[in-house]
């Protein structure tokens, strides 16, 4: 990371865990031990039934809130959906486009996240843009082809200034789940690939000011290692967002 230039950011990403009652158990929890810590940006992507009442909770403190997912239409016949606006008014901040569990289980691609990206942004929120490659993609030698093709059709049609509000976040796909890990030295490789990408679209300058997080399984141990890469500007942390002593070692790492 470099912090003369662009902004470190550790978001965690709660998944389908916690209801309202645990999730300001968890907050509380957090609260205290992360008092302080101001070289890095805080954020909790939380279900959300929990955005109002952790927006509430999180008052007075150096905690953001965001939603883990948005429609890209503003209302209308979309049983289950929550629009941009609707995230807004509930008090989130941010908001997680295009996560790799999105895309495999409920169908979105690369054009309708492109659509979320830009409702997002139109609603006044701070997306977390996701790309990442697969396994078969990652042994078949195409990371930089399948990755830069999913950071150019997500930004299409986004300026130069709408881009300063967006952070992206790399997920190894290949990674979760298989038994094999990234090393930071991986991590940074895409990550760089991404900044190339958006430094061919909008300049050096606009690209080096881009935030770009590593979402595949950050965790205590291993942060410190990825965040001292020139390219890994922070982290989308699953599941060690959940337990607040693990986040809080995060955001520690962070502030190094």
């Amino acid at each position: 990371m470099n912090r003369n230039l662009r902004k470190t950011v550790i978001a965690g990403n709660w998944k389908m865990n916690l209801a309202p009652s645990g999730a300001k158990t968890l907050i509380e929890e957090l609260k205290p031990l992360i008092a302080g810590k101001d070289k890095c940006e805080i954020v909790v992507c939380v279900p959300f039934i929990d955005v109002p009442s952790v927006a509430e909770k999180v008052k007075g403190s150096d905690i953001k809130v965001g939603a883990q997912n948005v429609h890209f239409m503003k209302s209308g016949a979309y049983t289950g959906e929550i629009s941009a606006e609707m995230l807004v008014e509930a008090g989130a901040e941010y908001v997680i486009v295009g996560h790799s569990e999105r895309r495999q289980y409920f169908g979105e691609t690369d054009e309708t996240v492109n659509l979320r990206l830009t409702a997002a942004l139109d609603a006044g929120l701070k997306p977390i843009l996701c790309v990442g490659e697969l396994l078969e993609q990652r042994d078949r030698g195409i990371t930089a082809e399948v990755v830069s093709m999913q950071t150019k059709i997500a930004l299409q049609g986004i300026d130069a200034e709408r881009l300063k509000r967006v952070i992206i976040a790399y997920e190894p796909v290949w990674a979760i789940g298989t038994g094999r890990t990234a090393t930071s030295e991986q991590a940074d490789e895409v990550c760089g690939i991404i900044r190339g990408v958006i430094a061919g679209k909008y300049g050096s300058d606009t690209a080096e000011a881009v935030t770009i997080q590593y979402g595949g399984s950050m965790k205590p141990g291993n942060a410190a290692e990825l965040l001292a890469k020139y390219n890994v500007d922070g982290g989308l942390i699953g599941g060690a967002s959940l337990k607040a002593a693990d986040f809080a070692a995060i955001i520690d790492a962070a502030q190094n």
